[in-house]
């Protein structure tokens, strides 16, 4: 219940950047869930925006709700995304993809022009790599491009990576929203997140990594009573 109510905060204390007009980027998960349900309170009352969700489950949380919703590919500008984070580390880089929504969640973050991340306590590390880092790979060859990200994240100095890809109901690999596989990589801890982030996108096969680097520039903590809130 505490981690709830961190989050409930956290998410109540983003609303404060939001103002009449804008499109925003409406996250995906259990915090970016909380942001959603206060932003469809506030619409009721008067509020005019229009989000993109960064996922189909978001989708459908924001039109249950009754928050208008517009396609990516209509706006021509994101002035403001509300995302959770699986970790965030005191230079504001993260890891997310814990939701399998990494592709359309970074798409989203870097066309908006801020990123406020919204969290309880639990995802604060001092550095990344304890929550296994998503990569979304194309099925095709899957198993040759793992190898590939084992040895890229080996380069980047991460001590015996473990990979594995993700599974569903019938452990069958689960699919993303893009028809994608997602391989789960336990690190440990990564030493340099910027020198792993290029060098997984230099591998063929990876569409995406679960690692936002320069593009979160507000943090937000959620406590029992309250939230904190660090810029960057």
């Amino acid at each position: 219940m505490a981690h709830e109510t961190e989050k409930r905060n956290a998410a109540a204390a983003a609303m404060d950047f939001v103002e009449d007009g804008m499109t925003l980027g409406l996250g995906t998960g259990s915090t970016a869930k909380f942001f959603v349900e206060f932003l469809a309170e506030e619409i009721a009352d008067g509020l005019v925006v229009r989000g993109v969700p960064t996922s189909e489950e978001t989708r459908r949380l924001a039109e249950s709700l009754g928050v208008p919703l517009v396609d990516i590919e209509q706006v021509d500008r994101i002035h403001l995304t509300v995302d959770g984070a699986d970790e965030v580390d005191g230079q504001a880089q993260l890891i997310k993809g814990g939701g399998a929504a990494l592709l359309r969640e970074k798409i989203v973050a870097n066309a908006s022009d801020l990123m406020v991340v919204i969290a309880d306590p639990s995802k604060q590390v001092e550095a990344l790599g304890a929550f296994p880092l998503p990569v979304e790979v194309t099925p095709f060859g899957y198993t040759i491009t793992a190898k590939k990200v084992y040895d890229a994240l080996c380069q980047a100095g991460v001590l015996r990576p473990r990979i594995k890809v993700r599974t569903g109901p019938g452990n069958i690999p689960l699919r993303t929203d893009g028809g994608n596989y997602i391989l789960d990589c336990d690190c440990g801890t990564i030493p340099d997140a910027p020198k792993a982030a290029a060098h997984l996108a230099h591998v063929p096969g990876v569409v995406e990594h679960g690692l936002f680097t320069h593009l979160c520039r507000v943090v937000i903590i959620g406590s029992e009573d309250g939230a904190t809130i660090f810029e960057y």
